[in-house]
């Protein structure tokens, strides 16, 4: 690559680079009070934005909805056709315009401010037009783009993009937004996947269709125990009088009992053919965990346990398949 390519293009990303360094100036007092009107809002927060500005707030009203807050997009230019309809009481207008004064958003703060909702703008300054509209400003000040005619948006809307993304997850933050929230809203993708407890992915459960039994009974009364559930595990936990778990026997063990004995293996104590102590879980854990101690131990089932060590449930390597962790690394 020519050496002149890679210094201009590195000059793109240090300019950038600056203009989101240089955000943190706008981390003032009306950044504390957008926080908490949006924090506060009974409504939705209505993010709006034209041209290149569109885009991000696009992003951040998705960002928003997917962390706790509720949000959507509002086009500026359908605002004006009907779709301002879409804003309703207790709504919050969050508006991106780094000049401040373009007709169509100038249009939309308008009429929004008419139907009397309080309006947070992300722009250059707070003596355009829009900044002098609005309730509370967030000034990115004058940024340099990078675009060598310095026409095309670049650098200001990165810088808008990081200041947004600042204003949604310290929004999250002080909701107190959880991982299981998090897991919630994501139930789908790698994101999602990867949060998904063990409880949640199990579709084994005590007092539902859980196969389980006592290590006291042979290998007959344990499969005559658990005969009447419709949808059976490849495998049977095996409990002590105390209730906890002692072993586990699998299809598998009883395929080889069948096969290898003389006709007397369904009479034999379950105690002599189980494996004991076998791998187990807590159903706090994730079930990406799961997924890798039964990689690890090329098993397709495991007993999901309490703190005390009895089961609350098993979990089947089709579990997995169907949650589709076959590609998802263990996190904690």
């Amino acid at each position: 690559m020519d050496t002149s390519l890679k210094d201009f293009a590195r000059k793109v990303i240090d300019t950038e680079s600056a203009a989101v360094r240089a955000m943190t100036a706008a981390i003032d007092d009306a950044f504390e009070k957008a926080v908490r009107l949006m924090l506060d809002c009974p409504g939705a927060v209505v993010v709006t934005g034209v041209g290149k500005a569109g885009h991000v707030a696009r992003k951040l009203s998705a960002t928003l909805a997917s962390t706790g807050t509720p949000s959507h997009f509002l086009s500026p230019a359908d605002a004006v056709h009907g779709d301002l309809g879409s804003v309703r009481k207790g709504d919050v207008l969050l508006l991106l315009s780094y000049s401040g004064e373009s007709d169509e958003i100038l249009r939309v703060i308008n009429l929004v401010k008419k139907l009397g909702h309080p309006v947070i703008a992300i722009t250059a300054t707070r003596t355009n037009s829009v900044g002098r509209f609005a309730d509370i400003v967030l000034a990115t000040g004058k940024i340099e783009e990078a675009c060598p005619l310095g026409l095309a948006p670049s650098a200001s809307t990165t810088a808008m993009l990081a200041l947004g993304d600042a204003l949604a997850l310290t929004v999250m933050h002080l909701r107190k937004f959880t991982a299981e929230d998090f897991t919630m809203f994501h139930p789908a993708g790698q994101l999602g996947r990867k949060l998904i407890k063990v409880k949640e992915a199990m579709t084994f459960r005590i007092g539902e269709n859980l196969p389980v039994a006592s290590d006291r009974l042979t290998v007959g009364q344990v499969l005559h125990e658990v005969s009447t559930i419709k949808r059976r595990s490849g495998a049977v936990i095996l409990t002590g009088d105390d209730g906890k778990v002692t072993g586990i026997f699998t299809d598998g063990d009883l395929r080889r009992l069948v096969t290898d004995d003389d006709g007397t293996g369904l009479k034999r104590p379950v105690r002599e053919v189980m494996k004991t102590n076998p791998k187990r879980i807590l159903g706090e854990h994730l079930a990406s965990e799961a997924m890798a101690v039964m990689r690890q131990h090329r098993i397709d089932e495991l007993p999901v346990i309490d703190a005390d060590d009895r089961p609350i449930g098993l979990i089947d390597v089709q579990d997995l398949v169907v949650l589709k962790m076959l590609d998802v690394e263990p996190e904690t």
